[in-house]
C-alpha cells in the first residue's frame, strides 16, 4: 500500500500502529496481513498485544521455499518479482517469538486454511 522499502525501521510501522489503534476503537475485528519479518516487526506485534491482549490471532504459513515459489508463479504478481528476489527475502521458520501463532503447513488447501482461521477466530473471539 505504501510502496516503501521493507526493513528495520520501515516507515510502514507507524502507520500500521495507527491503523491498529483506530481499529481497536472503531471495529470489532481488525485484520493485519502481510509478510512481516519478526526482527523488523516485533514492536508492531508487541503493540498489537498491548491493544488487543489475548484477542490477537496470528497465523504463520510454514511452507517450504520451493512450494512458496510454485504458488507464487500462479499469481499475477509473479511478473513483478521472481525466484531471485524471493530467495533474497526468504527467512526460514521466522516465527514471531512474541505471538502465539497457529502454524499452517503446505499440506493444507485453501478451503482448509480458511476453515482453520475462521474456526479459531469465531471459537475464541470475544468480539462484540
Amino acid at each position: 500500500m505504501l510502496h516503501v522499502n521493507d526493513g528495520e525501521d520501515t516507515p510502514a510501522i507507524p502507520l500500521m500502529k495507527e491503523l491498529l489503534q483506530y481499529g481497536s476503537k472503531h471495529s470489532n475485528i481488525v485484520i493485519l496481513e502481510g509478510i512481516m519479518r519478526s526482527n523488523w516487526y516485533s514492536s508492531l506485534f508487541e503493540f498489537a498485544k498491548s491493544l488487543y491482549g489475548s484477542e490477537v490471532y496470528s497465523f504463520y504459513f510454514d511452507i517450504p521455499f520451493e512450494e512458496t515459489l510454485k504458488r507464487h508463479l500462479t499469481r499475477e504478481k509473479s511478473r513483478e518479482f521472481g525466484e531471485e528476489s524471493m530467495r533474497r527475502w526468504w527467512v526460514e521458520k521466522d516465527f514471531s517469538g512474541s505471538l502465539k501463532e497457529t502454524v499452517i503447513t503446505a499440506d493444507k488447501d485453501i478451503d482448509t486454511i480458511v476453515d482453520i482461521i475462521y474456526k479459531e477466530i469465531t471459537i475464541k473471539c470475544r468480539c462484540k
